[in-house]
C-alpha cells in the first residue's frame, strides 16, 4: 500500500526578511543633504550598499562606525570628507518604524506556524527589535551578522528552516529582493517576492481568520 501526507495548509512556517518588509527608514534628511551637496538623491545609499562596502557589516565583521568611515571614502572625490561623513551617519542613524498592518498579519499567522525572522542585518538587530517594539515579535531571528552568512547564500535558508523545526519544502519565504526569493526558490521553499502588505493576504489567507 502506498501513502503519502495530507497537508491542511501549503507550509508550515513564515520565513520573513525585515527590512523594506517589516521595517522601513525614513531617508528624507539624507535626501536633504544630498540636495544641498549637490548629489544625486540616492548616491550616499549606493555606495553604501554596494556589496564590498555593506557586506562586512552585515557579516559582524565591521561596526556601524568603520562601515561610514567606508562610506567616506566610497564618495571621494565627490564631496568633501566632512560632507560625506554627514552623509554616511545620516543613512547610518536614519529612523525607521514598523509597517503596523504587515506585522499584524504576521503576529495572527504566527498563531498557527512558526515565524522566523531572516535578515541581511548588524550586531545592532536585536536593539532595533526592542526600539520597535517586536523583541518578542518572532519565534526564531536569524541574523547575518550573528550567524555569518548572508542571504543568498544558501547556509542561511538552511539554518532557518532548522530553526523554525520544518522542512526546506514546507516553508513559506518573504522577501523584498528577488534574488533572495529565487534562492529559496531554489531550495524548494514556497517564495514571495514581497512589494507591498496586500501580497501577503492571499498566502496567508488560511491563517489570518
Amino acid at each position: 500500500m502506498t501513502t503519502s501526507r495530507i497537508f491542511s495548509r501549503p507550509f508550515d512556517a513564515v520565513l520573513c526578511d525585515l527590512d523594506n518588509v517589516i521595517r522601513f527608514y525614513d531617508t528624507t534628511e539624507l535626501s536633504s543633504l544630498e540636495r544641498a551637496a549637490g548629489l544625486a538623491e540616492g548616491t550616499t545609499s549606493r555606495v553604501a550598499f554596494a556589496p564590498e562596502i555593506d557586506l562586512p557589516l552585515l557579516l559582524g565583521e565591521i561596526t556601524k562606525e568603520q562601515w561610514v568611515e567606508s562610506i567616506v571614502v566610497g564618495l571621494s572625490g565627490q564631496v568633501p570628507e566632512a560632507r560625506a561623513r554627514e552623509l554616511g551617519t545620516a543613512l547610518a542613524e536614519a529612523p525607521f518604524r514598523a509597517d503596523d498592518v504587515v506585522v499584524a498579519m504576521l503576529v495572527q499567522a504566527r498563531a498557527h506556524v512558526p515565524l522566523v525572522l531572516v535578515t541581511n542585518a548588524t550586531v545592532e538587530l536585536e536593539e532595533d527589535l526592542l526600539t520597535l517594539g517586536l523583541a518578542d515579535f518572532a519565534d526564531h531571528v536569524v541574523s547575518s551578522a550573528r550567524v555569518g552568512v548572508a542571504k543568498p547564500d544558501r547556509r542561511i535558508y538552511e539554518i532557518a528552516a532548522h530553526r523554525a523545526g520544518v522542512a526546506m519544502d514546507r516553508c513559506l519565504f518573504v522577501d523584498d529582493r528577488l534574488e533572495n526569493v529565487e534562492a529559496a526558490v531554489g531550495l524548494g521553499m514556497t517564495g514571495l517576492h514581497y512589494r507591498e502588505p496586500d501580497d501577503l493576504r492571499q498566502p496567508l489567507g488560511a491563517l489570518l481568520g
